[in-house]
């Protein structure tokens, strides 16, 4: 590794640190996986700051930038700061597993099997057929790591400690939410109506789903969601406390939206 390189991954993982909030885990983690490795051969094209350029020195790509992998279908390894946040957010631990929905090339699916390691796994899925064959290929050195080709809405999703969701949602899908282990954490950015878009949390409570708006968050919407057939405002979206499946507790006075077979409400599990 030349000199500025490594100075520019160190600098790039202090940062991701610092939108962590201070996690030397998650720092590590950055520092450990080369983003090079999860990219399209050089030139790259790179987008910060409003800005846009091709470049083929690595050191560029250790900045909070998004990187193209697909540019005519709008595909690229997301923001680093935001998935920072994330991860701190859902806190992977040694030996839990990771259903990754919208793998991408696989930067953060491997940041994940680091962050779970040793004896943690992840299982990742990718509908983009061109796009998975590049993620499995990137994640090949890595045997925690499986890489499915498909629809993971229409899949039988393992069990999991974390589920973490890369492309934009109206409503996870009620077999993920069954599948998060008792103190399971899901991660997904939320698209209820064209205009809003957040990253929601959710933690299995008991035999509940405890919900809560993260920060903003815009990702291309996944193909085939049926979205919101009840949406909230964009004020509403901010006070979402729960999330309920409606074949088990149909949608009451505190719903602020219903979103295919689950809906949002305002009191948090077992509230009213």
């Amino acid at each position: 590794m030349t000199a500025p390189l490594n100075l520019a991954r160190r600098r790039f993982a202090d940062a991701m640190r610092d939108a962590a909030g201070g996690d030397a885990r998650i720092s590590d983690a950055f520092a450990a996986v080369k983003r090079e490795a999860f990219l399209p051969p050089a030139p790259w094209l790179v987008f910060s700051a409003g800005d846009r350029k091709r470049t083929s020195d690595p050191a560029d790509l250790y900045t909070d930038s998004l990187v193209a992998l697909a540019t005519g279908r709008g595909i690229n390894n997301g923001e680093p700061a935001l998935h920072a946040r994330w991860l701190a957010a859902v806190n992977p631990q040694p030996g839990e597993h990771v259903t990754h929905v919208g793998a991408g090339g696989g930067y953060y699916t491997a940041l994940l099997a680091h962050l779970v390691a040793p004896g943690g796994r992840v299982t990742a899925y990718e509908i983009e057929a061109d796009i998975a064959e590049m993620a499995r290929a990137n994640l090949a050195e890595m045997p925690d790591v499986s890489v499915t080709c498909g629809d993971a809405t229409a899949e039988g999703v393992p069990p999991a400690d974390i589920v973490y969701v890369n492309a934009g949602l109206g409503a996870p899908p009620v077999r993920w939410l069954e599948s998060l282990k008792p103190g399971g954490r899901m991660i997904f950015p939320w698209r209820p109506s064209a205009e809003i878009g957040v990253a929601v949390l959710v933690r299995r409570a008991g035999n509940g789903f405890a919900a809560s708006v993260l920060m903003p968050s815009w990702f291309i919407p996944y193909a085939g969601d049926a979205g919101c057939r009840v949406a909230p405002t964009a004020r509403e979206a901010q006070h979402i406390a729960s999330i309920r499946v409606s074949a088990n507790e149909p949608p009451d006075a505190t719903a602020l939206a219903i979103c295919g077979d689950i809906w949002f409400g305002a009191s948090p599990p077992g509230g009213s």
